[in-house]
């Protein structure tokens, strides 16, 4: 079982202090929320980005980070996968990428803090884990003149974009600038990034998500001089595609446990690593995209090899979504990574609960409580899965998803993993 329970005649290793009637005790299950940054979503807000004045601002954009907090506290969640460059930018202080507009609405403005550094001291007061997310390709979120311009022009307070200083490793995908994954200079900088982190910043651990070779039928990357400089030895594109993005995961995996072993390395890609039709190891699935044929992304082999300290694919399919049922793929990474060092987490879609869709009635029913609450209770069920994780933490504030939350906080209360700081005393705002 992965939920803890508080019952005070448990021997439990209970730490010292309570908060009202809740004791807090060490545990090693994961309940874990995404905080995503990128283009306002979870943090900050666009109406504190928009506040002229700065010191206004700070307050402002601290006060909704410390409601993040105590509301992952409030509901047992003891781990936020917080996102510090979305888009090759930074959500603290770098010597190699720019301050995100997303802080301030300008590329490269000082925000007047460094929002990495509060919420590792705030989260970790509270016993919670940060893990520093990061998407290691994408370089915007459009192709439009204005984000030329911008990209171009960011303020001075910063280092400039890769995409003014490295132009030739710059191509578009998915109607997005990104990253040329086959460039091996590319994949030095993209570890000097995680490195200036986990050298400077005390987070728990690193993710990266499921954007690698993220593209779509009709803007794919163009790569055909990168493939023809740097790919010859390989029978296929594909296959070479597919070693640049284990090069990638192999080297930053062994960058961070160079520089700091304690620091945990995760991946959260899709759900599914391929279908059986393709692949008699792949999933009972009929996936219309899969890690390695449409990501470009051995997740399967990640895992075997031992370059991950967790994988936590992202499961976003109802229990009976014929095509891909998600107790079947939470199964099958089970078994994957059954007798190897690595742990399993489970991303999980918050975000549909309540919602309607076509294909996945489940979501509607309840605002999707039943759902999420048999889903939890199979991750529980599962010796391998090691926890959970919810996509995103806006849904938290949902006042639809009550039940949702009302159950977490009855659940997953009590279950702290980090051990530095007691979590049970309410932190002061630090303004």
């Amino acid at each position: 079982m992965h939920f803890f329970a508080v019952i005070p005649d448990l021997n439990l290793n209970f730490l010292a202090g309570m908060k009202g009637n809740r004791v807090f005790a060490d545990c090693d299950a994961f309940h874990a929320t995404w905080v995503a940054t990128v283009i306002n979503l979870d943090w900050p807000s666009k109406q504190s980005t928009a506040i002229a004045d700065g010191g206004k601002r700070v307050i402002a954009q601290k006060s909704e980070l410390l409601a993040i907090l105590d509301r992952a506290q409030k509901l047992g969640i003891n781990a936020v996968i917080f996102q510090v460059s979305p888009t090759a930018d930074a959500f603290y202080q770098s010597s190699i990428l720019p301050w995100s507009s997303y802080l301030t609405g300008v590329l490269g403005k000082d925000p007047g803090f460094d929002p990495l550094k509060f919420m590792i001291a705030e989260a970790h007061k509270r016993r919670i884990e940060v893990h520093a997310w990061f998407n290691p390709y994408r370089v915007s979120m459009d192709t439009s003149r204005e984000t030329q311009e911008a990209l171009k022009n960011s303020s001075p307070d910063s280092p400039p974009s890769v995409y003014k200083t490295h132009p030739k490793w710059i191509g578009v995908a998915s109607k997005r600038y990104v990253l040329d994954p086959g460039i091996p200079a590319v994949r030095d900088w993209v570890g000097n990034i995680v490195g200036e982190v986990v050298q400077k910043y005390d987070v728990d651990g690193i993710q990266f998500d499921d954007y690698f070779y993220s593209e779509t039928p009709d803007s794919q990357l163009d790569d055909r001089k990168t493939f023809a400089r740097y790919g010859t030895r390989f029978n296929s594109k594909a296959d070479w595609r597919r070693y640049n993005t284990y090069k990638l995961v192999q080297d930053v995996f062994g960058r961070v446990k160079k520089i700091r072993p304690t620091v945990r390395f995760g991946i959260s890609p899709g759900g599914m690593w391929r279908n059986r039709k393709d692949d008699p190891l792949g999933s009972d699935t009929l996936a219309g995209a899969t890690n390695y044929d449409s990501d470009f992304a051995d997740t399967r082999r990640w895992v075997k090899d031992g370059i991950v300290d967790y994988i936590a694919p992202q499961v976003y399919w109802p229990l009976e979504r014929e095509a891909a049922p998600y107790g079947t793929i939470v199964k099958w990474w089970a078994q994957t990574v059954r007798g190897t060092p690595v742990d399993l987490y489970i991303g999980m879609a918050l975000y549909k609960a309540g919602e309607t869709y076509r294909l996945e009635p489940q979501w509607a029913a309840e605002e999707g409580f039943t759902e999420i609450r048999r889903e939890l209770e199979l991750n529980e069920s599962v010796p391998e899965v090691k926890g959970s994780l919810l996509f995103r933490e806006s849904f938290l504030r949902e006042p639809k998803l009550r039940k949702i939350t009302d159950y977490m906080a009855r659940n997953w209360g009590g279950c702290a993993r980090h051990k530095d700081a007691p979590a049970q005393k309410k932190a002061k705002n630090p303004f």
